[in-house]
């Protein structure tokens, strides 16, 4: 695992605004996969279901990788997702001796009723805020899309100031 030094948070402010910030994020999460009728995959399955979907076939070495899992726990993830068909393990292109998996059919069926499902909650949650909350939302939202898919071991970018009110560097 790699370590990360903790950036000095350099107000009150900004300790509050970070502190916010990750209940907020976690209580939705939370409150998002709780609406789910079907329980019967995990976080782990439902997230690496998801990686597939978005960024296509893969070995079970690249999506260990990319879901921050060790390769025989992807192997085991992979294994009840394909025992449940919903993804299929193909000769990979290039090196026969490996394999690569792929989201099936069923499995494009169940992550889009399941968006639709989950989108449709937040949207009646949110049509609750007032205009301005609202617009800051939809301003926000492609900022939490960025933190989300950050890789917390790369580098801060050069030359980059923190500006009143943002989070330290």
């Amino acid at each position: 695992m790699v370590h990360v030094s903790e950036p000095p948070i350099d107000t009150p402010e900004n300790a509050d605004a970070v502190n916010t910030l990750r209940i907020g994020v976690m209580r939705l999460a939370r409150r998002v996969r709780h609406q789910r009728e079907d329980r019967s995959l995990g976080v782990a399955e439902l997230s690496a279901l998801g990686t597939l979907h978005r960024c296509g076939p893969m070995s079970p070495g690249e999506l260990a990788r990319k879901e921050h899992v060790q390769p025989p726990t992807m192997t085991r993830i992979l294994a009840l997702l394909q025992e449940r068909g919903l993804v299929r393990m193909d000769q990979h292109p290039v090196d026969r001796r490996q394999k690569t998996a792929t989201v099936t059919e069923r499995a494009e069926e169940m992550i889009r009723a399941t968006r639709a499902k989950d989108n449709a909650w937040l949207a009646r949650l949110a049509s609750r805020l007032d205009d301005d909350e609202w617009a800051r939302l939809r301003a926000a939202a492609p900022v939490l899309h960025k933190l989300a898919h950050m890789d917390p071991a790369a580098p801060s970018p050069a030359g980059g100031s923190s500006s009143a009110g943002s989070p330290p560097p």
